[in-house]
């Protein structure tokens, strides 16, 4: 079940939310200011975040920017400020979307949604899994049936590269240029084979009988996908 967090100091506005997004599905947590919001941010994890801006104890903004300084959970600004400066800083504070008072609980749920979905696609970009393999591109950290691999930024940029062109034939050079950009052209012949060969030794379940890192001969390397 999603847990969303509701900052809002008008108790009744606060209640109904809640117990609309309850009926929707969602563990829907109640502050009323900063300090409540603060405690359970201490103590738990949301999917989402209604956040008022005018809250008794301070500006939600302050809360908005602490928030994105060290996670991208969604956040919808819930505030009765119209003006179209107000909805700027809004969201250059760090809001995924930004709602003026009154609104509608329909309306509601589906900027919830459409914010949702928009992360969804985002981690899915984010997020590469091919034959057990999981990729994430964000924290550059690389899995194969849930172990973690340890591995250097070139082996990762190649296993990327490799993964993001799956069954197709890569040549050296446009590898090489791919991964190394410009300075390609200083970067040692065998740089490439050596990498992939370590490559192998943490990905294929027999690197000297390869089945995901291919090479074609004569021409470069394709990752298969079974």
């Amino acid at each position: 079940m999603k847990k969303i967090l509701v900052v809002e100091d008008d108790r009744d506005l606060n209640r109904g939310i809640s117990f609309f997004f309850e009926k929707e599905g969602y563990q829907a947590t109640q502050a009323f200011n900063l300090i409540e919001a603060k405690k359970v941010l201490n103590l738990n994890t949301f999917e989402f975040i209604m956040l008022d801006l005018n809250l008794p104890d301070g500006n939600g903004l302050l809360l908005c920017k602490e928030i994105r300084e060290n996670s991208d959970v969604p956040i919808i600004i819930l505030t009765a400020r119209d003006l179209e400066i107000d909805e700027v800083i809004g969201l250059e504070s760090g809001a995924d979307d930004y709602i003026t008072k009154p609104f509608s609980l329909s309306v509601l749920n589906a900027r919830v949604s459409a914010v949702l979905r928009r992360k969804s696609r985002k981690e899915a970009e984010e997020v590469l899994i091919t034959n057990g393999i999981r990729i994430n591109k964000k924290t550059m950290k690389i899995s194969k049936d849930g172990t973690d691999i340890d591995c250097s930024i070139t082996e990762f940029k190649i296993l990327c590269y490799l993964a993001e062109n799956k069954n197709q034939v890569l040549l050296k050079n446009q590898m090489l240029e791919n991964i190394w950009d410009k300075e390609s052209k200083f970067v040692d012949e065998n740089t490439l084979p050596v990498n992939i060969r370590r490559l192998r030794k943490k990905v294929e379940d027999d690197p000297g009988n390869p089945k995901y890192i291919r090479t074609i001969h004569g021409l470069g390397y394709l990752w298969r996908e079974e």
